[in-house]
């Protein structure tokens, strides 16, 4: 993706927010870079400080990725359960960092440790349990394959630790084309 269209993506999602936080109107986006037609799937992070402040995302998308980022933008500030009782707020807008993941479609993998630390994110689902890590969440932590699929199986999706290790515990990877702002203070 070029960076006009990454600069494009940062600024909807930053619009978004904004609107959202304020108790705005969200404004009317459009957007004809061709990059961002696409329709595939994405999630968006915030961060103030450096700490978490939400992160929700799709791994499918029936609508074009521009419109994606603002949807899941306002969600990661409005909706993430984590942060239920304490959302974005307007004094954090100034500081507020975030981060678009542009994801490829998952790949059903047969061996749970057959990925790339820090390439690849895993998606791992069990019926309707189902937890997902982002790529760089494996660089953030430090943790080895194993401590990655079994807080993904744990944190997120619901299950024992050591669930990767069952047949019936479908593990997908999925890589990720990260979009930050640049700060210059």
């Amino acid at each position: 993706m070029d960076e006009q269209a990454k600069k494009i993506l940062l600024d909807i999602a930053r619009k978004s927010i904004e609107a959202v936080i304020k108790r705005q109107p969200i404004p009317h986006i459009s957007c004809d870079h061709p990059d961002l037609q696409e329709q595939q799937g994405a999630f968006v992070t915030l961060k103030t400080h450096g700490q978490l402040r939400g992160c929700i995302g799709r791994f499918v998308s029936d609508i074009p990725l521009y419109q994606l980022v603002s949807e899941m933008a306002i969600s990661s500030a409005t909706e993430d359960p984590r942060f239920e009782f304490n959302r974005v707020k307007p004094s954090e807008l100034n500081h507020l960092e975030i981060e678009i993941s542009v994801l490829s479609p998952l790949k059903l993998i047969q061996n749970p440790l057959d990925f790339e630390l820090g390439k690849h994110g895993i998606f791992i689902k069990r019926g309707a349990q189902i937890g997902c890590f982002l790529p760089q969440v494996a660089t953030e932590t430090g943790w080895s394959k194993e401590e990655f699929l079994s807080h993904c199986c744990s944190g997120k999706a619901g299950l024992p630790s050591d669930s990767w290790k069952c047949a019936d515990v479908e593990v997908y990877t999925f890589t990720a084309e990260i979009i930050e702002e640049k700060h210059s203070g």
